[in-house]
Parts: C-alpha cells; sequence; structure tokens
C-alpha cells in the first residue's frame, strides 16, 4: 500500500479517483431514477453526506487550506444562484439550488488542488498536461461535430486562452476541465440538472450540447476567486512563498 501511495497511479486514486466516486455515488442518489423508483426526498441524502464529506475535509486541511474551503463554499452559494435562478444558465431537477452543490464545489476544488500538489503528479506533470490536452481537444472537436456544441466548443478555446495567460496554473485548470465534463456528464445522464438547447435559452447563434463540453471556464471564477481572496488578505506570506518557490527551482 505504501509503494501505491507513492506511485503517479496511487496519488492519482487518493484524489481524483475518490473525487470520481464521491461524485458517482451523490449524483446517483439525487439522479432522477432513485427519487421515481424509491425515494422521492433522496437528495436530502446527498445533501447530509456532502456536507459531512466538506467537514471532514476542512477539519482534515491545514489551516490556508480550510480559509480557502471557505471562500470557495462561499463564491460557490454567490456563482449558483446568479447562473442558475437568475441568468438561467442550467436548472436544477426540483428547480431548486440543492444544499450539496456549493459545499460540493469546494470538495472538487480541495480534492484537484491536492492532486495537483501530489509529488508524482508534479513529477511528470508536463506529460499529464500533454495528454489532458490531447484528451480535450478530442472531447471538443467530437461535441462540436456530434451535438453541434458550438457554445461549449467556444467555452473551451477561451480555456486554452485563459491558460496562455496562466501556464503556472496549467495542469490544476486543465485537470478541473476534465474532472468537470466527467460530472457534467453524469450530472445530466442522471437528470440532476439540465442545459438549455441553446445558450443561456436566450442566444440562438450559439447551439448548446447537454451539457456544453467547455462549461469547466465558468467553474475556473470560482478557483480564481478562491485563489485571489487568499492572496490579497495574506500578501507578505504569499509572496514569501513565491520566493521560496523560486529559489528551489534555481537550486
Amino acid at each position: 500500500m505504501s509503494f501505491l501511495s507513492k506511485s503517479l497511479l496511487g496519488q492519482t486514486l487518493q484524489t481524483i479517483g475518490v473525487l470520481m466516486l464521491v461524485m458517482l455515488v451523490g449524483l446517483f442518489l439525487d439522479s432522477e431514477f432513485v427519487a421515481k423508483s424509491y425515494y422521492e426526498h433522496a437528495q436530502w441524502i446527498n445533501n447530509v453526506l456532502v456536507v459531512i464529506l466538506f467537514i471532514f475535509l476542512y477539519l482534515k486541511s491545514p489551516r490556508r487550506t480550510r480559509e480557502q474551503l471557505i471562500y470557495a463554499f462561499l463564491i460557490a452559494i454567490v456563482g449558483e444562484y446568479v447562473f442558475s435562478k437568475f441568468l438561467g444558465m442550467y436548472t436544477y431537477r426540483l428547480e431548486n439550488i440543492p444544499h450539496y452543490i456549493p459545499p460540493g464545489h469546494a470538495v472538487v476544488f480541495l480534492l484537484v488542488y491536492n492532486f495537483c500538489k501530489k509529488s508524482e503528479v508534479r513529477k511528470h506533470s508536463h506529460s499529464i498536461e500533454k495528454v489532458l490536452t490531447i484528451v480535450i481537444v478530442i472531447l471538443a472537436i467530437s461535441f462540436l461535430v456530434v451535438k453541434n456544441d458550438i457554445y461549449g466548443f467556444l467555452l473551451t478555446v477561451l480555456v486554452f486562452y485563459f491558460l496562455r495567460k496562466h501556464p503556472k496554473e496549467k495542469l490544476f485548470y486543465l485537470t478541473m476541465y476534465v474532472f468537470v465534463v466527467y460530472t457534467e456528464i453524469i450530472g445530466t445522464a442522471f437528470n440532476c440538472w439540465e442545459w438549455p438547447p441553446i445558450a443561456f435559452d436566450k442566444f440562438s447563434f450559439l447551439p448548446s450540447a447537454n451539457p456544453p463540453i467547455g462549461i469547466s471556464f465558468f467553474y475556473f471564477g470560482l478557483d480564481r476567486g478562491t485563489m485571489s481572496i487568499y492572496k490579497r488578505r495574506h500578501k507578505k506570506e504569499w509572496n514569501r512563498l513565491k520566493q521560496i518557490r523560486a529559489i528551489s527551482l534555481k537550486v
């Protein structure tokens, strides 16, 4: 087990693997199938489980990470109401904002962040980035050709444009993109939420798949917001950390 935890596969399973399993089980509990076939209020089971997971990860995390979790949680609440309720970008199965969604966003942020910090992941970061880039390009083109997902394809172009300005965070955002695709495909397949056939249900010149493939572009707002708030509140600590990183790269 110790050998596995020190391997790239083991470190991936400890972070992204756990996250994929949690997402699959949680969204299945909130699925239309479970609600109609077994228990109408199953969404509340998921609400409780995700909140417990959030609290567990919060208590297990160092002080800096705890603070970022809270920021991610608060930004997710605002983002969900703005994008779902106000702008009508997507609609949840019960036309509400499920209570598990905001802490769920924070959990995703934390585990993807932890994945990118693992020793073997950092060691093979360039190779992982190349593989993820190829996967993303294939997904975006496939959705464009098969599902006429012009909206999602343009969002993917924006993602790569964004990454040109933030090359040091490339691994994090590429990983987030692929994981968001995984989440969105499961969530829409289970009818936990639905995306309209055109962007924001308003722009007919932007046909969209359900889900649009590049929707992680909007998730980046949560990630950037979380890091931005933390950096502004801890300028001295952040500058010291950057200096340490710069020195370590020279050695």
